[in-house]
């Protein structure tokens, strides 16, 4: 089984989709973090803007994702890929074709005799546009900041609200109006509003989607 989760930064995709997982036991993939490795990459090596180098250094990515955790170089760097820096610069790393289309790749394995739940932009459009479930969630720029803040608040960082309210207006922008691969609702996508919805809420409207297409 394959179910595709797709949505705009700070919908809440991964949270919903791990809790999915755990409840189903499937195997969780969050396909954001894969770009966030690369952009904490592009990041370390001081080349973000340079295309040219972006791309070779494709070549030599050593990226993983073990027990939940993300690995760069085979070091642990989950909590270094969720900074506002890494979060500032995704989208346009992420809008690069050759980056698009290693991630995909690496996607498709990764989940091959699987089953499994991924969240992305492009999950149910071009990653597996065959998938067995499809979800688009959306929610409102202003609750989307108000989570990430909350979130970031929490560990610790030194944020600006508005500042996060702004880089998602920017980031659902890039992902949206992107050449390759933009973040659009797939056509048999069910659409779900997170909005004013609790964690518990969306998890169990989803879960019914899912034992009814089983």
């Amino acid at each position: 089984m394959i179910i595709a989760i797709d949505g705009p930064a700070g919908s809440g995709k991964s949270t919903i989709a791990k809790l999915i997982a755990e409840d189903l036991g499937l195997v969780y993939l969050d396909t954001g973090a894969m770009y966030r490795l690369v952009t904490l990459k592009a990041l370390n090596d001081g080349i973000l803007g340079n295309l040219d180098k972006i791309i070779k250094m494709l070549d030599n990515l050593n990226i993983d994702i073990k027990e939940n955790g993300f690995y760069l170089d085979e070091i642990d760097v989950s909590e270094e890929i969720r900074k506002p820096i890494v979060s500032e610069n995704v989208s346009d790393i992420a809008a690069i074709r050759e980056v698009r289309e290693k991630m995909v790749d690496l996607q498709r394995k990764f989940s091959e005799s699987k089953n499994v739940i991924l969240d992305g932009r492009d999950i149910g459009t071009v990653v597996f546009p065959n998938a067995d479930l499809k979800i688009f969630l959306v929610a409102d720029a202003r609750e989307r900041a108000k989570r990430r803040y909350r979130e970031l608040i929490q560990k610790g960082e030194n944020v600006e609200i508005e500042e996060i309210y702004e880089n998602i207006l920017k980031r659902d922008k890039i992902d949206s109006t992107r050449k390759e691969s933009p973040l659009k609702k797939a056509k048999d996508a069910v659409e779900v509003d997170t909005t004013s919805k609790s964690i518990e809420e969306v998890k169990n409207e989803i879960l019914r989607m899912v034992n009814s297409n089983i």
